[in-house]
């Protein structure tokens, strides 16, 4: 299988071999409906992924050929460009240290993603 954004916005879940959509959502990206164009950054961690979404979320989601399946969700930037008449953000995350860095136009971010002591 194979992951990524395609125009309209969706996020989308490819057979490599064959090349079918097996699955799309607009979850990540947009809500409920595609607007045309949209777009979330994917990085791949064990067998979860990172995606930084346009909207300025941080999502950590499973993707399987099953789906979609969101495990959380943190607002960590708010979009300050401007593309297709809203606000996004653009820009791919960097990941070191147990934590996420991101920005915006107008600020750089750096947000822990190692669990709290003694939490299950």
């Amino acid at each position: 299988m194979i992951y990524g954004v395609d125009q309209p916005g969706p996020l989308r879940g490819v057979e490599l071999e064959s090349g079918k959509r097996v699955w799309e959502t607009s979850a990540p990206t947009s809500g409920a409906k595609p607007l045309g164009t949209a777009t979330a950054f994917l990085v791949k961690n064990g067998d979860r992924f990172f995606l930084m979404s346009e909207t300025g979320d941080l999502i950590i989601a499973k993707l399987s050929p099953k789906g979609y399946e969101e495990e959380s969700r943190a607002k960590i930037l708010e979009p300050t460009g401007k593309a297709f008449g809203r606000s996004v953000v653009w820009s791919h995350p960097a990941f070191a240290n147990k934590c996420v860095y991101a920005r915006n136009d107008k600020e750089l971010v750096c947000v822990s993603l190692a669990a709290e002591a003694g939490k299950e």
